[in-house]
């Protein structure tokens, strides 16, 4: 696996303006997939107006950046296809086939692209550059959404959603390890786990849960729970700070796929040592954060609004909402690009 450069501190390359050459040749663009009208919008994030729309497959759900940062692609979920983006330019390429693409993850050592087949329960290990198949992994968990890596690399948990499950995987082996059931907060009925993302010192994985209204903390090696943390209605995403202090946790106000708009929504700011929350970011009238990235700088905090047609921009020193950029139906995976970090695990930016 490539070295890290602070051991108590996974994310101590993604530092604000620690920008790879590769990332420092991209347009600084905003890009937000909308699931609903099956197109791109893209956001100039100095000016924070939408410049244009372009067309992708069925339902594009997340916008992901490449291990090498060279491409973006657009994972178009019923389109079965990943559009390729261009970050130097902005401009989409021709799309590649690819079955079931909800979401996209690379290995740790840059070697397969993951795409996670949630319809189909499966995890598909691909070249990560054209996309073709290698093998596959079944997992007995509907719904698997999102993966977080061990910080050596070894290990990877997935999110199921609709069976309230983790899956743990032997990323070496392509093997299952187990699974772990999580019980809404010991409220007796199963979670439904969402985002899921590292401690800066690899000890434990926080992991959204969007009917536990918070997070679980579970150690990844012995793969049990070890604490929960009530955050806000329908937890959803989780997003490290440029110097790693603080975990930006979005609450999207409901605890369904589907919700009206102006609802409850709010953002989280945790502090993953103190395992605490130490600040919460309503929305102003309501809304509905979701997924999203920090900007290159560290100043700012893009969100879409799921249920809301826009985008939000929050200022991460004092927590205000900057900007609402209405955009489209169905934001979800947004990116803002480039990023910090030396390589992407995938998602909207997982940097490391």
């Amino acid at each position: 696996m490539p070295p890290g450069r602070d051991s108590a501190n996974i994310y101590a390359a993604i530092g604000a303006g620690m920008l790879d050459s590769v990332a420092r040749r991209a347009l600084p663009l905003v890009y937000v997939p909308l699931g609903g009208e099956a197109s791109v919008a893209v956001i100039d994030p100095h000016t924070y107006r939408v410049l244009r729309k372009f067309e992708t497959g069925a339902l594009p759900q997340h916008v992901v950046p490449a291990y090498d940062l060279r491409t973006l692609w657009v994972a178009n979920d019923l389109g079965n296809t990943l559009t390729p983006i261009d970050p130097e330019t902005g401009r989409a390429g021709k799309a590649v086939r690819v079955a079931d693409p909800y979401n996209l993850y690379f290995t740790p050592d840059g070697a397969y692209a993951v795409v996670v087949a949630e319809r189909l329960q499966r995890l598909d290990f691909r070249d990560p550059h054209t996309m073709a198949f290698h093998d596959s992994v079944h997992v007995d968990c509907p719904g698997v959404d999102h993966l977080e890596f061990t910080a050596e690399g070894r290990y990877a948990l997935a999110t199921c959603e609709f069976s309230g499950k983790l899956v743990k995987l032997d990323v070496e082996t392509h093997q299952v390890v187990g699974y772990l059931v999580l019980d809404s907060a010991g409220l007796g009925a199963h979670g439904a786990p969402q985002d899921i993302r590292s401690a800066p010192d690899g000890s434990v994985f926080f992991v959204a849960d969007m009917h536990a209204d918070g997070v679980y903390v579970v150690d990844p090696y012995a793969f049990r729970t070890v604490g929960f943390i009530p955050t806000g209605p329908g937890t959803h995403g989780i997003y490290p700070s440029r110097d790693g202090r603080y975990l930006y946790v979005t609450n999207r106000g409901a605890h369904t796929l589907r919700a009206a708009p102006r609802g409850p929504g709010s953002v989280s700011v945790l502090d993953p040592v103190a395992r605490q929350v130490v600040a919460t970011w309503p929305v102003p009238k309501g809304g509905s954060p979701d997924m999203g990235n920090v900007s290159a700088d560290g100043t700012e905090l893009w969100l879409s609004g799921r249920f809301d047609q826009e985008v939000y921009v929050f200022d991460t020193r004092s927590g205000r909402l900057l900007h609402r950029i209405s955009v489209g139906r169905g934001p979800h995976g947004l990116t803002v690009w480039p990023q910090p970090g030396r390589y992407s695990l995938g998602h909207t930016g997982n940097m490391r």
